[in-house]
């Protein structure tokens, strides 16, 4: 039986530095909801606050949800009372959670704090009520079953339970490890630790947030009851540029009753650059743009949907030959048009001569890497035609998100696919617009226009909700 005292400053940060700096990495979660569950007020932003951070930042808030009323972290205290010391850290959790993520939720289930054991039933069942609320929980974190905490033991085991029941990912995050053990423990899980790393803003982030749980970290009183909850020795090593989770892959691969279903084509794989140069190399057009009533057609359709009648930074994603570009750069100041073939960027740029200086045609692709990654923006206008279903399900949900990253503030994204399965491409047009309605809408964009036709959909989603109409002052 592990036993430990927070207050004392514990094994030294710096012991654990090379081995968790060397940890495999977890990427960030870009599909699904991801909710962090902790055991106690301030266990969210000392476990994951780097995660929140994270997803804030990419338009992806996860949703917080605190199991007890933290009421026992500083017995027999003369300064605060149970219910005082309640109401301090309900405030406190608020405020940390506001600093990493501000459009996140937190729910408060109110259990007694270092009771949960007593009460595991009644804990179970408000988490799996909060968890069953909404879309499907793609991402569940919280605390350890090895922490040595019996709070967190319980609340990891229910957590684990939830999971299987649920076929998502759970991320069980050590905090008091760090505190007792050293990198040579057998209790240290290094076989199912990764890391993921965190940006100097998420890092800064985590440690204002840490702050923000003032009861826990600085002293109600001169008194010894009055203590901080964590030395803080203890408090520096878990503000560094990685956070450790113990990562276990969904139990089940089956979706529970209400997922949605899976897309066709979800199992394929995205289109290499090499796909592109070799249909650039056989067709000077591949796909008719320039001599087909449909594509001029849907090239109008696209202009017409668009809200505003000009633009002053606009990127186009997977531009071809650039007859849609030729047409944006009327209603754009600075267009930059992007291809992952050179093929298509050389007739581009044969197309668009000298006479738009204001259009920028450079190597990028959606989800692209490296030298191959989309300009950073930000963009008043992004243009997404006929590119996502190049992309297998998981990169598709994994760069929807970055790339509403790169919209302004009032910013607007437009999307055009065509609806028929074409046996070389991984996800058909319909899926393309599913995955990006669930990324705008967990992004806080608007749905402006909804264009449904037998051979095509286009959607327009805005940063600003506003309609046309109210743009132009017409009502």
């Amino acid at each position: 039986m592990v036993t430990f005292d927070g207050r004392a400053p514990g094994t030294p940060p710096h012991v654990w530095d090379e081995r968790l700096a060397a940890l495999p990495t977890w990427p960030l979660p870009r599909t699904g909801r991801t909710v962090v569950v902790a055991a106690h007020p301030d266990d969210e932003t000392l476990t994951a606050g780097g995660l929140l951070a994270e997803l804030a930042a990419v338009g992806r808030p996860a949703e917080v949800v605190v199991v007890s009323d933290g009421a026992g972290s500083h017995p027999g205290s003369p300064t605060l009372g149970p219910a005082d010391l309640v109401r301090r850290r309900v405030d406190e959790v608020r405020r940390a959670v506001e600093v990493l993520s501000p459009a996140s939720s937190v729910t408060l289930l109110g259990h007694p704090d270092g009771a949960l054991r007593e009460a595991r039933d009644q804990v179970a069942a408000d988490l799996r009520r909060v968890l069953s609320a909404g879309p499907r929980v793609a991402t569940l974190v919280t605390t350890w079953r090895g922490d040595g905490h019996r709070d967190h033991r319980v609340v990891a085991e229910v957590c684990a339970e939830l999971a299987a029941d649920l076929g998502c990912t759970l991320a069980e995050a050590p905090l008091w490890l760090w505190h007792w053990a050293t990198p040579d423990d057998p209790a240290v899980p290094w076989d199912a630790l990764r890391g993921l790393p965190l940006s100097d803003h998420a890092v800064v982030l985590k440690q204002r947030a840490v702050a923000a749980h003032e009861t826990q970290v600085e002293p109600l009183s001169d008194h010894p009851a009055d203590a901080p909850v964590l030395h803080p020795r203890f408090v520096r090593g878990l503000t560094r540029d990685v956070e450790p989770f113990v990562v276990h892959a969904p139990a089940r691969s089956a979706a529970p009753d209400d997922a949605p279903a899976a897309d066709p084509g979800a199992g394929a794989t995205t289109l290499p650059a090499s796909y592109f140069d070799a249909t650039y190399a056989r067709h000077d057009d591949p796909w008719g743009f320039t001599d087909r009533w449909y594509e001029t057609r849907k090239r109008a359709l696209t202009l017409a949907a668009l809200p505003d009648e000009r633009y002053a930074r606009v990127l186009e994603v997977g531009c071809s030959i650039g007859v849609l570009t030729a047409e944006l750069a009327r209603r754009a100041d600075a267009l930059t048009a992007t291809d992952v073939a050179d093929a298509a960027l050389d007739r581009a740029r044969a197309r668009l001569g000298d006479d738009e200086p204001h259009v920028r045609l450079v190597r990028g692709a959606l989800g692209g890497a490296g030298d191959d990654a989309l300009p950073g923006g930000p963009f008043d206008l992004v243009v997404l035609s006929e590119v996502g279903y190049y992309l297998s399900a998981s990169d598709l949900a994994a760069a929807l998100p970055d790339l509403l990253t790169r919209l302004a503030r009032g910013g607007t994204l437009l999307a055009c696919h065509w609806r028929h399965p074409v046996e070389d491409y991984p996800l058909p047009g319909d899926a393309v617009h599913r995955a990006l309605a669930r990324a705008a809408g967990a992004a806080g964009l608007t749905r402006l226009v909804e264009h449904h036709e037998a051979d095509l959909l286009l959607d327009v989603w805005s940063r600003d909700p506003r309609s046309v109409a109210e743009r132009t002052g017409l009502r």
